[in-house]
């Protein structure tokens, strides 16, 4: 990157932010007759091959636009080239709504494609700000624009059923307006021009910046580019079409399915600039293309059917892919392609850093033309052929041939090269004619052996500031959404018994209760077991698997809960099965102990398990939505009649189970692909069995009952306990809030106990949590003023704020209590060997902790059901926490807060004196 000295971080962000912003809705625009185009095929009657035609012409002008908007862009700047490509777009985009016959919508699509050429300025603009070793990442982070096309088939489809497809080009083309004049307001322009300028040097002839084009290399990279990124623009334009005339869906429903393809190669290309930063886009490409031969191949197979002569006569079966597997498997292809479009892209600035604009707009333009020229050839096909399956044919056919020429170009350069050569080659020996660059030396960072951290250091500074600090939240901003899918699905059930009578469903009050208390069970009881595995395992594959096995209970139940018929056994181990869900905070917690030091390792357990406990808020709040709505179609099975005060109104409670899945499966993806193991976490069942010794294991076990025990059973119980005091009162409406303000406590006030000490935090947690029990027992007594809702309602929050607080307080005590036991329990060890041994101990009772503690989940409801079965009332359940919480505060004061205890001192500063030694003879 040739830059000028001015360029500071947030110029870099900036930049990025609305390049990447405005190539977004340049995207959206440039699919725009994805779904616009099924209503004007039924207007005006066309052909597969018309249709091909039509929704491939933006594709045309866009890809051809590219070489000349990219050597525009090196010439004169990309804040003035992509505003005015955004300009011009709108104008051609708002006179389509004036096109009525079939030659004037192709002429109106070929202005409509000047918004695809926008790739090649913001490819050039973008990196321009950045140095070799970033632009990888920079790229494919611009690169994911291409979720526009996602946007499209989510929002189009609403807004042409509503108002027409005429609207959604007016509304499309003032975005672009819009969007044009908020870039050219918040840019600046590129260093490069900034620093031509100052210098007042000429640009050189448009001519000499295609003189690199001459090599074979920059045609290869092209043929990579037409398979990654045409076939994905071709097939985001071909799939609503195919969706509905081979499954019969609607128009939304296939909008909606086509985005799942959509949505993973597009947003995963950001991620697919990070892998080839760090393993190399030759290695990325090798997965792109042999995943992608897999995935054509599966979906190439046409309907067939079969017959065989057996022994016993002729057995006859059918071989189809349904509308499921069909869905997966694009969704993979999808996902690969993302990895592949910036694999390409990271070898252009590299190799041509004087020519980005030319060399990019041309390997983007042959991109661009697969998405025009593919349509087109699949609807020839389907013509010919009368197979749907034929367009996946056709893309197996480039995969293989793309596969084959970069093996062989590789394998011929490796024969030809050998010794120091070959290790000096560029990323991709097959880049022949350019002369190795050696590397430049690397900063200071972890060694590391694939996703294993070999060399980890968290508490040294330089080591933390140079390199732990970003991997180590990487690693944690990747653990919090899989954790908080885990919490939505262990208290999905929650929402779930409250809805179970509306829609036909006869269980008695006890059984209800039940249905909600033994996800806690099962999830208490795994997170013993969980506790353990990511030192075993490792974080990386812990992760991945747990979050896999959300799939298992969320498709459960959205097959369930459709038939009023189904065994409550089948239910019951439902329930059951969600209590994966909560194993999975053990093994979380425990991975991310071991990322980050001390001093910050209240604050990300905090966030970590904060934002994780996020997921009973976020299942309380979207559930009761999503069951209103038909979001898959046909797909996600027929609604239930329902009364209400308006009347009878559908009900799709599966979509409480199935709304979740796709974001279980990105997460797991997530996962495997982001995070890291560490090797001197590596310890055995033996090892961290220890903490078994440890009183301290045992006595914080008893107060994070008090703390987190009690805000996962008052989520799991507060909805329908609510319904049974307050039958008036549509509980579900509100119940939301409480795990919201606890989980948001516990992020948020994770600095409280590292600034103040976990433990005197903890003691004022429990002096509020026997406020709010009281508050709570005093308004059932009263609830027949009209008022005892209110402070009901209020004395919870009350609760659960206090649960959120200590939850953090409490997991903030534990590395600080095994720290100092160090001091006793290992006296003549090095302080680096007392550090391991407590950060191992304290990894593994935090874990332990958090599973003795999530029997809450079951207790409290199962305590409220058997107090009303025996007394008429939950008042005596909650006259037992209110003793318990008593009990919890003595502890905390007797054994760690007071003078003498084991954290006093330490939570006050105070360094103890030294112990004069008697004087010696001489």
């Amino acid at each position: 990157m040739q830059t000028s000295s001015d360029v500071t971080p947030a110029d870099q962000r900036t930049s990025l932010t609305l390049s990447t912003l405005a190539f977004t809705v340049c995207f959206a625009v440039w699919t725009i007759f994805s779904i616009i185009g099924i209503r004007i095929r039924q207007d005006l009657g066309l052909t597969d091959t018309q249709f091909g035609l039509l929704i491939g012409t933006p594709i045309l002008t866009g890809s051809l636009i590219r070489v000349a908007l990219g050597i525009w862009t090196d010439l004169y700047g990309g804040r003035v080239v992509f505003t005015l490509t955004m300009l011009a777009a709108a104008v051609a985009t708002f006179l389509l709504t004036y096109a009525g016959t079939y030659p004037q919508f192709l002429l109106a699509a070929l202005g409509v494609g000047i918004a695809g050429g926008s790739f090649a300025v913001g490819v050039a603009y973008v990196s321009r700000w950045y140095p070799a070793e970033k632009q990888g990442t920079a790229l494919g982070i611009f690169g994911a624009g291409n979720v526009g096309a996602a946007v499209t088939k989510f929002l189009a489809p609403f807004v042409l059923v509503a108002f027409g497809w005429q609207m959604v080009a007016q509304v499309w083309a003032a975005a672009l307006v819009v969007m044009a004049l908020i870039f050219f307001a918040f840019t600046k322009d590129d260093p490069v021009l900034v620093e031509r300028r100052r210098l007042k040097i000429r640009p050189k002839s448009a001519w000499l910046e295609l003189e690199p084009l001459k090599n074979v290399q920059v045609w290869r990279f092209s043929l990579y580019y037409f398979f990654v990124f045409g076939a994905f623009v071709a097939l985001a334009l071909w799939l609503p079409q195919y969706l509905v005339k081979v499954y019969g869906l609607d128009i939304k429903t296939a909008g909606m399915i086509a985005a799942f393809f959509s949505v993973p190669a597009s947003i995963f290309r950001a991620y697919g600039g990070h892998l080839s930063d760090v393993y190399g886009a030759r290695r990325v490409m090798y997965w792109t293309f042999l995943v992608a031969v897999a995935a054509t191949f599966v979906l190439s197979y046409p309907p067939t059917d079969y017959v065989v002569r057996g022994i016993n006569g002729p057995i006859a079966f059918h071989m189809e892919m349904g509308v499921v597997g069909f869905t997966v498997a694009v969704f993979v292809l999808g996902f690969f392609m993302a990895l592949g479009k910036a694999a390409v892209y990271k070898h252009i600035p590299v190799y041509y850093p004087k020519n980005v604009g030319a060399v990019g707009g041309l390997v983007g333009m042959i991109g661009g033309l697969g998405g025009f020229v593919l349509p087109l050839m699949f609807g020839v096909l389907n013509d010919l052929t009368g197979l749907w399956t034929s367009c996946f044919m056709l893309l197996f056919v480039i995969a293989v041939m793309a596969l084959t020429w970069m093996h062989l170009s590789i394998r011929q350069m490796e024969k030809e090269a050998s010794g120091d050569v070959l290790k000096a080659l560029p990323e991709l020996p097959e880049m022949q004619g350019l002369a190795p660059v050696p590397p430049a030396p690397l900063p200071a960072k972890a060694k590391a052996r694939g996703a294993v951290l070999v060399d980890w250091r968290p508490e040294d500074p330089a080591f933390w500031q140079t390199t732990g600090r970003s991997i180590a939240r990487r690693n944690l901003w990747l653990s919090i959404p899989a954790l908080l899918l885990s919490f939505a699905i262990w208290q999905v059930w929650s929402v779930v018994v409250a809805k179970l009578p509306l829609v036909g469903f006869r269980f008695t009050t006890e059984e209800l209760f039940w249905l909600a208390a033994l996800p806690g069970l099962t999830g208490a009881t795994l997170r013993i077991f969980y506790s353990f595995m990511v030192p075993i395992f490792g974080g990386r594959l812990w992760t991945t698997l747990t979050t896999w096995s959300l799939i298992i209970p969320a498709l459960g139940i959205g097959y369930a809960v459709q038939n009023p018929d189904t065994p409550y056994v089948v239910l019951l181990i439902l329930a059951l099965l969600c209590g994966f869900g909560g194993g999975n905070f053990a093994s979380s917690m425990a991975n991310i102990s071991f990322f980050f030091p001390k001093k910050e390792k209240g604050n990300a357990l905090a966030l970590n398990a904060g934002l994780g406990n996020l997921g009973v808020s976020v299942v309380q709040f979207v559930v009761p939505l999503v069951i209103t709505l038909g979001l898959f179609g046909g797909l996600g099975g027929d609604p239930a009649l329902v009364k209400t005060a308006a009347g009878p109104a559908p009900v799709w409670l599966q979509n409480a189970g199935f709304v979740f899945v796709p974001f279980i499966a990105l997460s797991a993806f997530a996962a495997w692909f982001g995070m890291n193991d560490i090797a001197s976490a590596k310890a055995s069942f033996r090892e961290q069995s220890v903490i078994f010794q440890r009183k301290h294991n045992w006595i914080m076990c008893w107060l994070y009952t008090g703390t987190f025990g009690s805000f996962i059973g008052y989520s799991a119980g507060f909805p329908l306990l609510t319904n049974i005091l307050f039958p008036d009162v549509n509980a579900l409406q509100y119940a939301f809030l409480g795990p919201l303000v606890g989980a948001l406590a516990r992020s948020g006030t994770g600095w409280l106990a590292d600034r103040y000490g976990g433990g005197r935090v903890t003691l004022y947690v429990f002096l509020l949590s026997m406020a709010g029990v009281s508050g709570v027992l005093w308004s059932i007594g009263m609830r027949a003023e009209p008022w005892a809702f209110s402070t009901f309602f209020g004395s919870f929050l009350v609760l659960f704020f206090a649960t959120g607080v200590g939850n953090a307080s409490t997991f903030q005590m534990i590395p600080a209590i095994m720290a100092k036991e160090m001091e006793r329990l290992l006296p003549n060890a090095d302080a680096e060997t007392r550090r391991r041994q407590a950060e191992k101990e304290a990894a593994a009772i935090t874990g332990f902790t958090s599973a003795i503690a999530a029997f809450g989940a079951f207790f409290i409801p199962k305590g409220y059901g058997t107090s009303i079965a025996l007394t008429g009332s939950p008042e005596a359940a909650l006259w037992a926490f209110l003793i318990f919480y008593v009990s919890c505060l003595l502890i905390t004061f007797a054994v760690y807060t007071r003078k003498g205890g084991l954290l006093h001192d330490i939570e006050r500063g105070i360094t103890p004196r030294a112990i004069p030694r008697p004087a010696t003879a001489a």
